[in-house]
């Protein structure tokens, strides 16, 4: 991965989430939040 796709991949990323907050309001950082915990601990299971 090149440095200018990371720096794209990134400001579409930051942008998502900016965008989420002021108009879409759909929780998303929330919900993926959730979704790790949840993964952490489906892996701790399987430890």
């Amino acid at each position: 991965m090149t440095n200018t796709i990371a720096i794209c991949l990134g400001i579409l990323i930051i942008g998502f989430f900016a965008l989420d907050h002021f108009v879409l309001e759909w929780n998303t950082p929330q919900f993926l939040m959730q979704q790790l915990i949840r993964l952490t601990e489906y892996i701790a299971f399987w430890r």
